[in-house]
């Protein structure tokens, strides 16, 4: 069978997408990218805040347009299975995540003439990624229980993955020739709390730095009181591990805090951020926030835009708040009006943009090492990731001029000779 799937939401999601394609090829199947071609469309789906979701509605409707077999899986599904079903009855196959470990059969089943397709493996994945970049998902799940938030609802409770295998695979990714390791998880500091008072994110990181096989390993999603002393010493003292500190911070308010069952106060936000700094100078910290949550007043506003100000963020993104089913949030009274919503976004993304332009005119004249993941014909510049930048698009992006032909996965120099509000420019100085 010849089988396209689209995957849509986060980086989490994208690994489930991975693993399918690695099941599918395992057993034979052909994996293609045109939805004309295919006989079977997978579409994995994020059922995370409204927008979202209507991504995910989109893209099946279009999609069954093509008048091939159609699998739906992912979170949407998790979330709201029945009404689908009824909604959309075009569909031949609807797979939540929780049936993930029937999805062989399911989809075996459907696909009637065929061999039985082997289990989904984490490690037997087909990456998506650049051949020098790949994400290692080392739990599941989520404790915390945000009242904004249904990731618990579509993910259930928090569970390490056992650090034999965590390992094991980041030896395979390194024997298939990843330099870039994106350690990701839904609360990837809590890694270990469930395995025994041994393991923990320190002993992991410390087992796959031995292993003496990438240029680079960064972690995503730190839960921000969760980011200890020990483990910003343990980033300091491993250039291995990007300096960059990803920190869902959501709100400053402490009264709004607490509607949010978010950990901490603003003090100790500030605390935190100000240990990061003192240990690590050259540490980037990115943080997201939601304006517009239940509640909130022009107080709350004023707040946040204190904040973010007080704590001059490299990168910061911002969503207006989601009124997710099924969340606590959800039935609280005072729900903030839509303009309002918007007006505030703008105002805080005003006050960042000040802030980005001036952090990052204090790059130039810095010498950035990282890799090169593009190139752009019609301007004749590469494009550089080093620590300052995620993979995941969010953060802005390097560009650099080069008098040598570079290729994709070499490790380079660049000077930075000029900065904008969120990208920077600069020019290769040496490879690394």
């Amino acid at each position: 069978m010849k089988v396209g799937l689209i995957s849509l939401g986060c980086a989490k999601n994208l690994v489930d997408s991975e693993m399918v394609l690695g099941m599918l090829r395992r057993a034979g199947h052909i994996i293609i990218n045109s939805p004309q071609d295919a006989d079977a469309i997978i579409i994995n789906t994020c059922g995370f805040i409204d927008t979202a979701k209507q991504e995910s509605i989109d893209n099946i409707i279009e999609m069954i347009g093509y008048k091939k077999k159609t699998i739906v899986i992912g979170c949407l599904v998790e979330r709201f299975i029945s009404e689908l079903e009824k909604a959309i009855p075009e569909v031949d196959l609807w797979v939540p995540i929780s049936d993930y470990a029937q999805l062989n059969s399911k989809i075996s089943t459907l696909f009637a003439d065929q061999k039985q397709i082997p289990v989904l493996k984490a490690d037997e994945r087909v990456y998506s990624t650049p051949k020098y970049s790949a994400y290692l998902r080392i739990s599941e799940g989520c404790n915390h229980r945000c009242t904004y938030c249904a990731i618990p609802l579509i993910r259930g409770g928090f569970r390490s993955r056992p650090f034999a295998e965590v390992i094991n695979e980041a030896q395979k990714m390194a024997d298939n020739g990843i330099k870039e390791l994106v350690i990701i998880s839904q609360d990837t500091t809590y890694y270990g709390h469930d395995l025994g008072k041994n393991v923990n994110i320190i002993t992991l990181l410390k087992a796959i730095i031995d292993l003496k096989c990438f240029v680079s390993i960064r972690l995503l999603y730190l839960y921000p009181l969760e980011v200890t002393d020990a483990f910003i010493d343990f980033v300091a003292n491993h250039p291995v591990i990007a300096p960059y500190f990803d920190l869902p911070i959501q709100h400053s308010s402490n009264r709004l805090r607490k509607l949010m069952h978010r950990l901490g106060t603003r003090a100790e936000l500030i605390e935190r951020i100000q240990t990061i700094r003192s240990r690590i100078p050259h540490a980037i910290i990115r943080t997201t926030m939601i304006v517009g949550f239940p509640y909130e007043t022009e107080e709350d506003h004023a707040d946040l835009i204190d904040f973010i100000k007080t704590n001059d963020f490299d990168h910061l993104g911002a969503f207006t708040y989601s009124r997710e089913e099924h969340t606590v949030a959800y039935d609280y009274a005072e729900q903030v009006p839509e303009d309002v919503k918007k007006a505030r976004y703008e105002d805080l993304m005003k006050a960042q943009r000040q802030i980005s332009y001036r952090k990052n005119k204090a790059h130039v004249g810095e010498i950035m090492t990282g890799i090169v993941i593009g190139y752009d014909k019609k301007h004749d510049l590469f494009l550089l990731r080093s620590a300052w930048n995620a993979p995941d698009d969010i953060d802005g992006k390097i560009t650099f001029t080069s008098d040598r032909i570079l290729v994709e996965g070499q490790i380079v120099n660049v000077k930075i000779l000029d900065a904008y509000v969120y990208d920077l420019h600069g020019m290769l100085v040496s490879l690394a």
